[in-house]
C-alpha cells in the first residue's frame, strides 16, 4: 500500500504510533554522495534524483511509516544562489514529493506509508548553522513572506503533511503557523530545542502555545536535538497542547558548522523510544545521523 491510503495521517497518530524515517544526509552519504555544498541534500534534487528515491526506499524497507523529503534546505533564495531560476527551483521542490512517493510505490510491503514534506527554518537556506541560533534580525511578517511560497509549492504537490521541522525560535514558529493557513494540507511543528528552551532560548510552555490553536497542526514536538533533551519536550508539548507528538531527535552527537561535520559520540538507544511513547509520543523517528538499522530498532520496540 503507498501513500495514498485511505488513512490520514492524522487517523493514525489517534490510533497509534507511526514511525518516522531517519537522517536524509548520513543515508546519502553513506552511499557516497558528496554533500559539503550549501544546497546539502537539495543539490541531488537536480543532479542524482534517484539516489534520494533509494534513501526514502531505505527506510520504508527499514520499517518507517514516514518520508520526509529532501527539501529541508532547498529555497528559492538556495536555488537562487546557483543560478537557478524559480520556475526550475519550484520543479525540484514538487520533485522532493513525487520521490518519496516513487519509493514509497516501490516498497514492498503493505504498511500504509506517508509522505512529509519537509520545509527548514531559514537558518537553513544560510547554510551557516543559524537554525541551530534563530534570532535572524527578521520580523515574524518577513520569516512568513520568505516561507509561504516554498509552502504553497510544496502543498500543490499534494504531500500527506508539511513537516515544519528544526524551528529554533519560536517567532518563525509563529511565521510557519500563519503560513500554513488556508493551504489545505495539514502539519506537524517541531523544534530543535536546548533543554527546555527553543534554541533562541524562549521556554517551551511558550513556544508550543501557537500551535494548540493552529486547526491544521496535526502534531508538535521537537527533532535535530539531542536524545537526553526528548523527555521533558514530550511532556510540555503533550500538556500546553492536548496533540500528538512528534520526536525525532539526533544520534547525540553535535553539529560543527564551521567544519561542517559531526562531533562527539552518538548517545541514541533505539529503545528510549518506549518511554517516549509512554509520555505521549505518537510520531516517533530520528534525524541527523540516525540511519536504517535504528529505525528498525526503533520498529521493533515499538
Amino acid at each position: 500500500m503507498t501513500s495514498d491510503t485511505s488513512l490520514s495521517l492524522a487517523d493514525a497518530l489517534a490510533a497509534g504510533t507511526v514511525v518516522l524515517d531517519g537522517g536524509m544526509s548520513n543515508q546519502l552519504e553513506s552511499a557516497g554522495h558528496d554533500l559539503s555544498d550549501e544546497l546539502w541534500s537539495a543539490r541531488l534534487l537536480a543532479e542524482r534524483p534517484e539516489a534520494i528515491v533509494e534513501a526514502h526506499l531505505a527506510y520504508f524497507e527499514a520499517g518507517a511509516n514516514v518520508a520526509i523529503t529532501s527539501s529541508y534546505q532547498a529555497t528559492f533564495e538556495g536555488f537562487g544562489k546557483r543560478g537557478i531560476g524559480e520556475e526550475r527551483a519550484a520543479e525540484l521542490l514538487a520533485l522532493s514529493v513525487e520521490l518519496a512517493r516513487e519509493a514509497a510505490r516501490r516498497a514492498r510491503t503493505d504498511r500504509p506509508l506517508w509522505v512529509a514534506a519537509s520545509v527548514g527554518p531559514y537558518g537553513a537556506m544560510l547554510a551557516d548553522g543559524s537554525e541551530y541560533r534563530g534570532r535572524y534580525g527578521l520580523s515574524v511578517d518577513a520569516l512568513e513572506r520568505f516561507h509561504r511560497p516554498r509552502l504553497e509549492v510544496l502543498a500543490g504537490a499534494r504531500p500527506d503533511v508539511l513537516a515544519l521541522e528544526t524551528v529554533p525560535d519560536a517567532d518563525e514558529a509563529t511565521a510557519l503557523l500563519r503560513a500554513v493557513r488556508g493551504l489545505g494540507v495539514p502539519a506537524w511543528l517541531s523544534y530543535t530545542v536546548d533543554g527546555e528552551r527553543t534554541r533562541a532560548g524562549q521556554p517551551l510552555e511558550e513556544a508550543f502555545a501557537p500551535a494548540a490553536d493552529a486547526d491544521e497542526v496535526i502534531a508538535v514536538g521537537v527533532n535535530c536535538c539531542a536524545p537526553e533533551d526528548v523527555d521533558g519536550a514530550i511532556r510540555i508539548a503533550a500538556r500546553v497542547t492536548g496533540k500528538p507528538v512528534v520526536v525525532y531527535p539526533n544520534s547525540g552527537e553535535a553539529w560543527d558548522a564551521e567544519a561542517r561535520t559531526w562531533t562527539g559520540r552518538a548517545g541514541f538507544a533505539p529503545e528510549q523510544v518506549l518511554g517516549w511513547r509512554d509520555a505521549g509520543a505518537r510520531l516517533i523517528g530520528g534525524c541527523c545521523r540516525v540511519g536504517p538499522e535504528a529505525i528498525t530498532s526503533i520498529t521493533r520496540s515499538l
